[in-house]
């Protein structure tokens, strides 16, 4: 017959099978996730091991890429922040852009510039977009400035071997106007060419912002929308 003592030894035998199970299958997973992470990593990283290698053994000397991106413009209470164009902000501060009454319905920021001239740059490398390395899900990211993005975008690039060649930006909006004086100085355009150049480390010779207005057409031309298009070269530093 089985004694109480004895029925009390199996259940913490068992108890302790289970603890040691679900142990073991927790560190499958983990080990599981790491893998899937490392995967990741290998196919997102410029200097992932051997895929790197036969990468720079192949670089062309030049490699171009097209970038565009398009946000929703609405009130300011409804969008929770102005609209930010190439790091200049239309909120009226100084050194920015004179204030101006609609947002930029965003998960980031909304810079529609630099989130174009990252997708020309991961284009022109062949890798993964902008939504990929930065889900518009990821609550890390909200509100985020996206320089961090250019950040990254530039790491890239030079990981590979590359520097800016020239930058080609046309903005479309038929409001708010670019073409005015910042708050404080200087001319609004002038800062969005040094912001992107400062980002790239590059000179403000080899960035153009050209911007015009969707002739009152469609959501960007009745103030619903923004959008960019970004063309631009890579060269090989040897």
């Amino acid at each position: 017959s089985v004694t109480p003592a004895t029925q009390g030894h199996n259940c913490a035998i068992t108890r302790s099978c289970r603890a040691h199970a679900a142990a073991a299958t927790t560190m499958r997973r983990s080990r599981q996730a790491l893998l899937v992470i490392a995967c990741a990593s290998a196919y997102l990283s410029p200097n992932s091991g051997r895929r790197a290698t036969r990468l720079h053994a192949k670089e062309p000397l030049l490699r171009i890429g097209h970038g565009y991106d398009i946000h929703r413009l609405d009130t300011r209470d409804e969008a929770g922040q102005p609209i930010v164009i190439a790091g200049v902000r239309f909120d009226g501060s100084e050194g920015h852009a004179p204030d101006f009454e609609l947002g930029c319905v965003a998960h980031s920021d909304g810079d529609v510039i630099y989130h174009s001239v990252v997708d020309a740059i991961l284009g022109a490398l062949t890798m993964p977009d902008i939504g990929c390395l930065f889900p518009d899900n990821d609550p890390r990211l909200k509100g985020a400035d996206s320089s961090i993005f250019m950040e990254e975008a530039y790491k890239r690039m030079t990981d590979r071997g590359y520097r800016l060649g020239n930058c080609d930006v046309t903005l479309i909006c038929q409001k708010p106007k670019v073409n005015v004086d910042a708050v404080g100085g200087g001319l609004v355009k002038e800062k969005m060419v040094g912001n992107v150049a400062s980002l790239l480390h590059t000179d403000v010779g080899m960035i153009n912002v050209k911007a015009r207005t969707h002739e009152k057409v469609d959501a960007v031309g009745e103030c619903r929308a923004i959008e960019c298009h970004v063309v631009l070269t890579l060269e090989r530093e040897d």
